[in-house]
């Protein structure tokens, strides 16, 4: 048998839960690239998810603390759909991504992690990246570590913004 070695998903499956709300509490304690954290915006901020389904998976989260879509204000989801789009442009020009899976999970019976504070998750997808591995053996091998994976994007997102802004 062979084995597949992804230490960080220990946290995941047996650390104990935050006791505050990590969408709230980590983009405000400067370490931005500590905690993964690409862009801070002023409604919205993008951040990699650190166990992530592929190379690439960010995530959309708005500052403020609300549990669904339509508790945001109308500026809030303009930035946060303008910095999904950003994000995508900015995977697809790091990675080549051929699609995109882009979407909330609403509740716990959705399948959200986070309950109480709604994000858009960013999952970059290929053709044929639903192999073997994840049908048969149930592991994703994920090439990147996290940290050069936040490096490369981080630059390519704030190259795409100050781009926009033009």
């Amino acid at each position: 048998m062979k084995r597949l070695w992804a230490p960080w998903r220990i946290q995941y499956i047996k650390g104990p839960p935050p006791r505050d709300c990590i969408f709230c509490t980590l983009p405000h304690d400067g370490r931005d690239r500590e905690h993964r954290i690409l862009h801070q915006g002023t409604r919205a901020f993008v951040i990699l998810n650190t166990f992530p389904y592929n190379s690439g998976h960010l995530m959309v989260v708005p500052h403020r603390h609300v549990a669904d879509l339509g508790a945001l204000a109308d500026d809030e989801i303009l930035e946060v759909v303008h910095l999904t789009s950003a994000a995508m442009e900015a995977i697809r020009g790091t990675y080549g991504s051929e699609g995109f899976n882009v979407g909330a999970n609403i509740g716990r019976a959705a399948g959200a992690g986070i309950v109480d504070h709604v994000h858009l998750h960013v999952v970059p997808r290929w053709v044929g990246d639903t192999n073997f591995m994840p049908v048969l053996g149930e592991v994703k091998v994920l090439p990147e570590d996290l940290s050069v994976t936040h490096d490369r994007l981080s630059q390519a997102l704030h190259a795409v913004l100050a781009r926009r802004a033009e």
